[in-house]
C-alpha cells in the first residue's frame, strides 16, 4: 500500500488514428484505444472531435448509414437487431497502468533491444509521472538502472531531480554505491542541479553499508562542491559515524557544527545521546543532555526515552525511574517505548514485581503492549517462576493475535512451565505458536515429549510424536531448535517395550536424516524389533550402525541372536553372533551354546564347529560335551581336516577331547580314514590314548582290507615305543604276503620278532599306554 501512495498518477495521451476509416455496419463497433476510455479521448493538434464518440459522450446512438449495393438500397434492419453487443456483468476490472505494464516486461524479458522496442511501442510519450513511477514500482534496482540509463540515452525523457532522487534512493537501499555516486556527481552534466537532499540520501546508504570513510568523504565533499550545508547533513553524518563507536569523532564534527553557525536541534542531540549510550560513554551522554536543556531545547519523549534506555544498560535504574517521573510531570505523555523500556530495565535488574506494576500501569493509560513488550516481560516471569502471571499474559498475546519479535520467548516458556510442572499449561504454549502462525520446530515438541514421558503420560507424549513425525517437522530446513537426547531416547525406549518399534524406527530415520546417531536409540531399536519377533529389521539397523561407525550393545545383540533362534534360523543368528564378536564383545557362554545347539540340531556341522572357533579364540571352555558331539559330526561326515583343526585348538586351550571315545565310535562306525587319520594326529602329537583304542582302528583296517594303512599305523606306534600282542598281527602278515606285499610283511614280522627279544621277562604283559 505504500508503494501506490508515492506512486504519482500518469495521464496518457492517447494515440489517433486518422487513417482508420469509420465503419458503415448496421452495428456500432467503437475502436478500443490504448490504457484509456472513451471520455479521456481527446484529439491533438486542430484535428476534429470524431462525431460518433461525442454522440456517444452525450448518451445517443448514431443511426447507422445504410449501404448501398450494386442492386440497389439494402433495406433497413429490424431495430431490435440493430445493436447486439455483450452487456459485461458484475464490477468492471480496472484497466491495468502502463508503468506496470512495463515492470512485468522487465521482469519476465532480458534486456534487449528487442525489450526496449517493445516498451517503445507501447508507450506514446515519455512523461516526468511515468519514468518516475517505474521506477519506484520496478522488481529490483538492476531493472531500474537499466531503465534510467535507456530512457536517458535513446532521448526519451531529461531526468530531473526527482528521477535522481528516487534513483539514488533505489541504488543505495540495494547497495549499489557505485552506480548512485556516479549519477550523483554526473547530474550537473545533465543541467540538474545538486541539493543537500540528495547528499544526505548517499551518506545514510554508505553508512548502512558500514562504509564509514565514504561517508564522511562524502559529506566533505558537499563543501567543496558548493552545496549548502545544514543540520540535516550533520544529523546524517552523527547518525553514520555513532553507529559505528567513533565517538571522538562525532564530538569533532559536532563542534565544527557550532562553529559554522549551525545550531543543533531535539533530533540532533537524540542522534548523540543515543549514539553515547552506544558506545557506552554515560559520562559524555549526561554532558549532552545538560547542554540541550542549557540551550533551552526541551526533551520530547524520544530524548527521554534514549536516557532511559541508556541508564538500563548501566543497570541504574533509579535513575531511569526519575527520568521516567519527570517526563510525566512535564506531561510527555510516556509511548508504548517508554513503558517497554521501563519493563526491560526492571527485567534485566530482577525486579520482575515492578515490570507487572509498570506493565499494568501502562494498559490502565491505554497504551497497548506491543510484541517488544511481551517479549520483555515473559522470560523475566519465567525465570522468577511466576507462572501464573506468564500464562495469564500469554492468553492476552495470543487474544490479541500479537507474536513476539523473538521465538525464543516460547522455548523459555515450554521449559519453564514444564520445570514448574504445569504440563497442560506448557501443551498450552505450543497451541499458541501454532495459533500464532508461529514455525513449531523438533525443540518445542521435545520438551513436551519428555516432560509427558517423565510423568508417566506416555498417551499424549505419542500423540505429540504422531504429529511430529506425519508433518517432517523434524526436517524442516529453516529449523534451529533440535530435539534433545533426553527427549528422543525416552520416547524410542517406550515405543520399543511397548510393540511400537516400527513408530520408533520411523521417527529415528527422520533424526538421521538430520545427522542424529545416538548409540542408545540404535540399541533400544534392536531390542524392540528382537522381542517383537522381527530380527531382521534389527538386524538392518545392525548394518547401519556398522556403516556408521556406531558401537552396538552386548544386550542388544544378544536379544537379535536369541529372537533369530526362536524364529528357527541358526544360520542367521550365527551372523549376528559374528557382528557381536567384531564389535569387541564377548558373548556369554551361554550364547555360544545356544547357537551351537541349534545348527547342530540344523543339520549346520561346520557353522557349529565355526562357533566352537569363535568361542574358543574368545577364551570360553565351557560345554565341552557339546563340542565333543560337534567334532564326531565332524569326522562321521568326512570333514576330517577341519575337525583336526578344531582338536588342536582345543588341545592349545587345554582342553583336549577324549580320543579314545572318537576312536571308538569311528571304528565301530567303519569310518576308518577318519580314524587312522585321527590316531596319526594323536601319535604324532604323543597324545595318551588306550591301547585297546589301538586294536580298535587296527582291527577295522584290517576289515576293511586296508592292510598297507593298517601295516602304516602299526610301524608307526611301534616305532613310539609301545609294546603290542596284537593279536591280528599275525593275520596283517598274512594279508601283506597274499596280497604281494612280502616286503613289509617281512618288515612287520622282524619288528615283532625284535620286540619280542626286547621285551624279556616283560613277555606277556600288555602296555596300556605310552606317553612322551
Amino acid at each position: 500500500m505504500a508503494f501506490f501512495s508515492i506512486c504519482k498518477p500518469y495521464q496518457l495521451k492517447p494515440r489517433v488514428y486518422p487513417a482508420i476509416p469509420r465503419i458503415q455496419i448496421p452495428c456500432s463497433l467503437n475502436l478500443p484505444h490504448f490504457f484509456c476510455s472513451i471520455n479521456d479521448q481527446q484529439t491533438e493538434g486542430n484535428s476534429t472531435p470524431n462525431p460518433d464518440t461525442v454522440q456517444a459522450e452525450e448518451g445517443t446512438i448514431p443511426e447507422p448509414e445504410p449501404v448501398q449495393a450494386e442492386g440497389g438500397t439494402i433495406p433497413e434492419p429490424n431495430p431490435e437487431q440493430l445493436v447486439r453487443q455483450r452487456i459485461p456483468r458484475g464490477r468492471q476490472r480496472n484497466p491495468e497502468k502502463l508503468e506496470d505494464i512495463i515492470c512485468r516486461m522487465m521482469a519476465n524479458r532480458a534486456w534487449t533491444t528487442r525489450l526496449q522496442n517493445s516498451i517503445r511501442a507501447l508507450v506514446p510519450v515519455f512523461d516526468h509521472n511515468l519514468v518516475y513511477n517505474v521506477l519506484h514500482e520496478a522488481k529490483n534496482s538492476e531493472h531500474a538502472l537499466q531503465f534510467f540509463r535507456w530512457v536517458e540515452r535513446a532521448g526519451l525523457f531529461n531526468h530531473d531531480r526527482e528521477t535522481h532522487l528516487k534513483i539514488i534512493e533505489i541504488l543505495g537501499r540495494a547497495s549499489k554505491l557505485n552506480h548512485a555516486r556516479c549519477i550523483l556527481l554526473d547530474m550537473p552534466k545533465k543541467g540538474v542541479e545538486w541539493d543537500e537532499d540528495m547528499f544526505v540520501l548517499l551518506i545514510d546508504s554508505y553508512g548502512r553499508k558500514g562504509i564509514v570513510q565514504e561517508s564522511v568523504k562524502l559529506f566533505n565533499t558537499m563543501k567543496e562542491l558548493g552545496v549548502q550545508r545544514s543540520g540535516k547533513s550533520y544529523d546524517a553524518l552523527f547518525k553514520v559515524i555513532l553507529r559505528r563507536g567513533r565517538y571522538m569523532m562525532a564530538k569533532r564534527y559536532f563542534n565544527k557544527m557550532l562553529s559554522e553557525g549551525i545550531e543543533p536541534t531535539r533530533h540532533t542531540y537524540n542522534i548523540m545521546l543515543w549514539g553515547f549510550f552506544l558506545s557506552l560513554r554515560l559520562e559524555t551522554a549526561m554532558r549532552f543532555y545538560e547542554d540541550m536543556k542549557n540551550r533551552g531545547i526541551s526533551p520530547d519523549v524520544v530524548t527521554y526515552n534514549t536516557m532511559i534506555s541508556g541508564y538500563n544498560r548501566f543497570k541504574k535504574m533509579d535513575e531511569a525511574e526519575k527520568l521516567f517521573s519527570e517526563m510525566k510531570e512535564k506531561n510527555v505523555q510516556p509511548t508504548v517505548i517508554s513503558y517497554t523500556t521501563m519493563i526491560k530495565g526492571y527485567v534485566a535488574g530482577e525486579r520482575v514485581d515492578d515490570a507487572l506494576r509498570i506493565f499494568e500501569e501502562m494498559k490502565s493509560c491505554d497504551v497497548k503492549p506491543n510484541a517488544v513488550t511481551y517479549t520483555a516481560l515473559l522470560p523475566g516471569l519465567c525465570d522468577a517462576g511466576k507462572m501464573a502471571e506468564a500464562q495469564r499474559i500469554l492468553k492476552e498475546m495470543v487474544g490479541r493475535y500479537i507474536a513476539p519479535k523473538d521465538n525464543s520467548v516460547f522455548m523459555k516458556l515450554l521449559t519453564a512451565q514444564c520445570k514448574a510442572g504445569e504440563l497442560d499449561a506448557a501443551a498450552d504454549v505450543l497451541k499458541a505458536m501454532i495459533r500464532l502462525s508461529i514455525p513449531t520446530e523438533a525443540g518445542h515438541y521435545g520438551i513436551l515429549i519428555e516432560n509427558f514421558c517423565k510423568a508417566g503420560i506416555f498417551d499424549r507424549a505419542i500423540k505429540l510424536l504422531d504429529k511430529l513425525v506425519e508433518k517432517e517437522i523434524i526436517l524442516r530446513p529453516q529449523s534451529s531448535l533440535d530435539m534433545e537426547a533426553s527427549a528422543y531416547n525416552l520416547m524410542i525406549q517406550h515405543l520399543c517395550h511397548h510393540g511400537q518399534t516400527w513408530k520408533a524406527e520411523a521417527f529415528f530415520r527422520q533424526l538421521m536424516k538430520k545427522g542424529v546417531l545416538d548409540p542408545d536409540a540404535f540399541n533400544n531399536l534392536i531390542r524392540g524389533h528382537s522381542k517383537e519377533g522381527n530380527p531382521d529389521s534389527a538386524f538392518e539397523i545392525v548394518k547401519i550402525m556398522g556403516r556408521r561407525g556406531i558401537p552396538g550393545d552386548a544386550e542388544a545383540y544378544t536379544s537379535l541372536i536369541e529372537s533369530y533362534l526362536r524364529k528357527g534360523e541358526p544360520a542367521d543368528a550365527k551372523t549376528a553372533l559374528d557382528s557381536m564378536i567384531e564389535d569387541g564383545h564377548i558373548p556369554a557362554s551361554s550364547v555360544f551354546r545356544s547357537v551351537m545347539e541349534s545348527l547342530f540340531e540344523d543339520g549346520r556341522i561346520q557353522t557349529a564347529s565355526r562357533v566352537v572357533k569363535s568361542m574358543l579364540e574368545k577364551g570360553v571352555k565351557e560345554h565341552m560335551d557339546l563340542v565333543a558331539k560337534i567334532l564326531e559330526a565332524l569326522l562321521m561326515r568326512g570333514h576330517v581336516e577341519e575337525a583336526l583343526g578344531r582338536i588342536d585348538l582345543l588341545m592349545q586351550s587345554g582342553c583336549a577331547p577324549n580320543f579314545d571315545s572318537l576312536l571308538s565310535v569311528l571304528s565301530e562306525k567303519g569310518k576308518t580314514i577318519a580314524a587312522l587319520k585321527l590316531l596319526d594326529f594323536c601319535l604324532e602329537r604323543d597324545c595318551i590314548i588306550d591301547f585297546s583304542s589301538y586294536e580298535k582302528v587296527l582291527d577295522a583296517l584290517l576289515a576293511a582290507g586296508k592292510t598297507l594303512n593298517a601295516y602304516s599305523i602299526l610301524c608307526k606306534i611301534m616305532e613310539k615305543g609301545g609294546v603290542t600282542d596284537w593279536k591280528s598281527c599275525n593275520d596283517l602278515i598274512a594279508s601283506l604276503n597274499q596280497e604281494g606285499n612280502t616286503r613289509q610283511a617281512d618288515i612287520l614280522s622282524r619288528m615283532i620278532k625284535g620286540e619280542e627279544a626286547s621285551c624279556g621277562s616283560k613277555k606277556g604283559k600288555k602296555q596300556a599306554a605310552f606317553a612322551s
